[in-house]
């Protein structure tokens, strides 16, 4: 929603790649939630994978908009 009312398109581009970085943190504490807890590993793998398809669209989103 934040992007979607960016001022410009550079914001926009910006604001993507916060969303990008959130998605790269949320799998970087799946990842270490599930090294701490091996009975949330299953969890945090299905997390982690959503989290990933998450930067990539964000990562495509950023490069189609130079």
């Amino acid at each position: 929603m934040e992007a979607d009312g960016a001022e410009s398109k550079k914001d926009f581009k910006h604001k993507i790649s916060i969303c990008k970085k959130e998605a790269k943190e949320t799998m970087h504490w799946s990842r270490m939630i599930a090294r701490a807890n091996s009975e949330r590993a299953k969890e945090c793998r299905k997390l982690w994978q959503e989290a990933h398809e998450l930067a990539l669209i964000f990562s495509a989103i950023i490069r189609s908009k130079k």
